[in-house]
């Protein structure tokens, strides 16, 4: 009996699927493609969003914050998204070089710098013609960004993508062995890093907490409380731009930054204490540019790193010197793999009360 039920059940979705489409509603529609890249999801927008107005990216950042979040909110937060969802909205660019300009959105608002998104898009960009010709065994994809021009190369044959790998904006360390007051923890030395976006880091062995089996909410807290003070205590400067200087958030390391053919593991907790499942592109390329200017590594010597989360690795390395206004930087390479894993369609019925985004903390 419980096998012939079970039988029964087992057709039913096959039979939904045959038909899945939404009833007759009243209320916007927003279409989406969904990846994830090391485990952290790229929601990436494909129809729904009206013009982003703007005549450069980082000002269609700002009128997206003002004039369209509740989009944002419609899909990062629930009941159509959740605490840790990502998304990424293509937009016109205003630079020549580029395939595609794009936006970055979190739990609260908008980054200016996303690696795992950025690998996402390599294969997306490809897939869905916004490269109109690729070739093998490799294509170029310019991505523009908020903190600048990504330089992204997609495996492709046999007219299928791969792995992607992308040439980042300078990197470079903002200052190193600040100390600063966190509440609950005393004082703390960290490391501040750019990578497309400000991160602190410190090893979470200052915690008493380990990146690869502590609970996630411990280094959740841990993070959360760091970011908290950096940006009450330290005075970020970007030399190009006042919209780049921000403290995105922290990374918590295993401590093991002298190079080794081992993986080194982190976990980032950026945005409201959101927690990436990835490695975290942005947080490698910044934790690259310290390790070298640390004399840890040298150029062209590949490190993998590893998610404390999920386990997923990327690869980076510092390949060229460079500057950033006043800064010694370098521009880093960081390689790894996305994943698609569905289409959606979504919709704001007008009388649903929580139709516009809720989170539960």
């Amino acid at each position: 009996m419980a096998s012939r039920a079970r039988s029964k059940m087992s057709t039913l979705p096959c039979r939904a699927a045959l038909d899945a489409r939404l009833p007759p509603h009243e209320g916007a529609e927003l279409s989406t493609v969904d990846m994830h890249t090391g485990g952290e999801p790229v929601r990436v927008v494909v129809s729904g969003y009206p013009r982003v107005e703007g005549d450069t990216l980082l000002a269609k950042r700002r009128f997206a914050r003002d004039h369209l979040d509740h989009l944002r909110r419609a899909l990062m937060l629930e009941p159509r998204g959740h605490y840790d969802m990502y998304g990424a909205l293509p937009v016109p660019s205003e630079l020549p070089d580029a395939d595609v300009g794009v936006l970055f959105m979190h739990n609260a608002g908008y980054s200016t710098m996303c690696g795992h998104a950025v690998l996402a898009l390599g294969r997306f960009a490809l897939d869905y013609g916004l490269v109109k010709e690729p070739r093998s065994p490799e294509t170029p994809v310019n991505i523009h960004c908020p903190c600048g021009l990504v330089r992204a190369f997609v495996e492709y044959a046999d007219g299928k993508t791969g792995a992607v790998r992308f040439l980042s904006v300078p990197a470079f360390v903002f200052a190193a062995d600040v100390t600063v007051a966190v509440e609950g923890f005393g004082d703390v030395t960290v490391d501040i890093s750019y990578g497309g976006a400000f991160y602190a880091f410190v090893d979470a062995q200052r915690f008493g907490l380990d990146v690869r089996e502590s609970r996630t909410r411990d280094l959740a807290d841990a993070a959360a409380a760091v970011t908290e003070a950096v940006k009450s205590q330290v005075k970020l400067r970007h030399p190009l731009d006042d919209d780049l200087a921000f403290l995105y958030g922290t990374v918590l390391t295993d401590g093991k930054d002298l190079f080794s053919s081992d993986a080194t593991a982190n976990v980032c907790v950026f945005a409201d204490a959101q927690v990436d499942r990835s490695p975290t592109g942005s947080g490698v390329t910044a934790r690259v540019a310290l390790q070298y200017r640390k004399g840890l590594i040298r150029l062209n010597q590949s490190r993998t790193f590893q998610s404390g989360a999920t386990g997923s690795q990327f690869t980076g390395k510092a390949v060229e010197e460079t500057t950033c206004g006043d800064f010694k930087a370098v521009v880093v390479e960081v390689a790894g793999r996305a994943f698609y894993t569905g289409v959606s369609c979504f919709v704001q019925e007008s009388d649903d009360r929580l139709k516009d985004g809720f989170l539960l903390k």
